[in-house]
């Protein structure tokens, strides 16, 4: 079992930046691939980014390449989501997720474990 607690979202004009962050406990976080999902307003929950269990591979959607930054840090048992030059569309519930695998991946339901969401709400 890993418990995920998300932390760092709030409101933030557009051109702006957040670092979202995901503390994990449990099971040995290294284990894990990690990932993070968003969901807006009448929206399915989308594919954000994601990072192997070593850190090494990283994979981002591309609304989101070239804006937003995954890192994790396994003596730390967290992962964090830098975002920046943030839009309104990128307004949405963030999710933290945890992979029982190595590998990352860009679908919601391989994914065991969830936190409970963190809104970022970005005005025009």
């Amino acid at each position: 079992q890993v418990q995920l607690v998300e932390s760092g979202g709030g409101l933030v004009q557009a051109g702006g930046s957040l670092r979202l962050s995901c503390a994990a406990s449990g099971r040995t976080f290294s284990y894990y691939a990690m990932g993070w999902f968003r969901q807006a307003p009448g929206k399915e929950r989308e594919f954000v980014a994601a990072i192997s269990w070593s850190g090494g591979s990283t994979y981002y959607a591309d609304s989101v390449k070239g804006r937003f930054t995954i890192s994790r840090d396994n003596a730390r048992n967290t992962v964090a989501l830098q975002m920046h030059s943030l839009k309104p569309e990128d307004t949405a519930v963030y999710y933290c997720a945890a992979r029982s695998s190595p590998e990352y991946s860009d679908y919601a339901a391989r994914y065991n474990y969830w936190g409970q969401g963190t809104q970022v709400t970005v005005s025009s």
